[in-house]
């Protein structure tokens, strides 16, 4: 596979199809993550990426304490086979240490959170024992020595790393920053995206129905996939194919993002400028990949400057400079194979961008497929699909039925994507599949 690095003319038209592990590796060599951070309130950090490691400045938890109401005692007074009678102390709340002394032969009431008082290792939790007034009868075998006692740091420690750079951030991961005392934090700057609609016979909403005219979906599918990651939109709307409206629209997402998104145009049809555009602005490869749905696909970059075209041209190398250059994403007009393009290699390649650490792929899992599917070996498919948990826990999965690429109905009805690979012939009921789902992404 040639180098991201060097986009020359001979790449800019595959002899045969591109495997979707080659556009993979492609895409990992050319994409690389943006500079810039901010620190942000961690009420608005979820879904962001941290720019630099995070440094616990505390223990968690701060001290001993205790993980469930009972009492608290020295776990050396227990003996084999033995009850134990214990005299209570005292009481000790969440928030209200017990700062009394505790004598041989006593415990002190304890509540869940309450730190630990000096000398005890031991909760015995309060429906275990047996009161007496001020006295409790722990039977034998009930708590083994050091039960039920949350340790000093036993979460993290001081002065270690709590979270590292690339995280993204999670709403466990801002609870587990909050439990440090931190307000804000570090993450890289936001990706601005522009993404806009390309076609003669795209309507935006509000104009008039006419012949051989469809309404823009594919501009609010995206978007709404764009704004799951968290990313500021630039919405250039839909532009008709016309020259000087596609330079335009091209130029302007160029000079004001760092990608530009685009759907149609590039499956190389007589009438379609875009193509071209992209050529004539910047280093861009046009592909047949084998994967259906989604099979044209244009990857590249943009140049932000008109003078740099020409440099860029002459030297046919891709600037390492993020400042000359915006990367550029052409995904097929159809609405399915546009979103199925976007979650299989855009949605990775633009956290990437974020800085993300962890492998971007949508979560997969397993599951048995209900019917037969048909499967040409040789290319890889994303068939919708809808997985079922049954009582029994077993998952299956059935396709939405017909499996066209401007069906977006069924894109509403799936879960999932039952992903097919390359080498994959047809399915058997009851076969075990991957299903690639779309909670959290979609």
């Amino acid at each position: 596979m040639p180098s991201a690095s060097h986009l020359t003319p001979a790449l800019t038209q595959a002899p045969q199809d591109m495997t979707v592990a080659q556009v993979h590796d492609f895409l990992a060599a050319l994409v690389q993550p943006v500079s810039g951070a901010e620190c942000v309130p961690l009420m608005q950090a979820l879904g962001r990426v941290l720019a630099q490691d995070v440094i616990s400045p505390v223990s968690v938890p701060p001290h001993d304490n205790a993980a469930m109401d009972g009492f608290a005692f020295d776990g050396a007074l227990l003996q084999p086979d033995q009850a134990l009678t214990l005299d209570v102390a005292g009481t000790a709340l969440a928030g209200a240490p017990w700062a009394g002394q505790v004598g041989g032969g006593q415990c002190v009431r304890i509540m869940t959170g309450a730190v630990m008082p000096a000398g005890l290792d031991t909760v015995v939790p309060q429906e275990l024992v047996q009161h007496e007034g001020d006295r409790i009868h722990i039977p034998a075998h009930a708590v083994r020595s050091g039960d039920h006692r949350r340790r000093q740091g036993e979460d993290l420690m001081a002065g270690q790393p709590a979270l590292r750079q690339g995280e993204r951030l999670s709403p466990a991961a801002l609870g587990l920053l909050a439990s440090l005392g931190l307000a804000e934090v570090c993450v890289t700057r936001r990706l601005r995206v522009a993404c806009f609609s390309t076609g003669s016979e795209i309507l935006s909403l509000g104009e008039p129905p006419r012949a051989g005219a469809v309404y823009d979906s594919n501009r609010f599918a995206l978007h709404g996939l764009l704004a799951r990651l968290g990313v500021d939109v630039i919405d250039l709307g839909a532009v008709r194919d016309e020259p000087s409206l596609l330079r335009a629209a091209f130029e302007r997402g160029a000079r004001e993002a760092d990608v530009v998104l685009t759907s149609g145009g590039v499956s190389g049809g007589d009438a379609d400028h875009t193509r071209a555009i992209m050529g004539e602005l910047g280093r861009v490869a046009f592909w047949r990949v084998a994967m259906r749905p989604g099979r044209p696909l244009a990857a590249g970059y943009l140049l932000k400057e008109k003078n740099a075209i020409q440099a860029d041209l002459n030297r046919k190398v891709c600037s390492d400079n993020e400042s000359e250059r915006t990367l550029l994403f052409g995904l097929p007009g159809n609405p399915v194979a546009a979103m199925v393009a976007f979650l299989v290699f855009v949605r990775p390649a633009l956290l990437r961008m974020m800085g993300a650490r962890h492998d971007a792929a949508p979560p997969c899992l397993r599951a048995r497929c209900e019917e037969a599917l048909r499967k040409k070996p040789g290319r890889t498919e994303y068939q919708r699909g809808i997985v079922t948990r049954h009582a029994d826990g077993r998952l299956t999965v059935r396709s939405t039925g017909h499996q066209g690429s401007g069906m977006l109905s069924s894109m509403v009805q799936a879960n999932g994507l039952i992903v097919l690979p390359h080498e994959q012939g047809n399915v058997a009921a009851g076969e075990a599949v991957s299903v690639m789902m779309f909670d959290g992404v979609m």
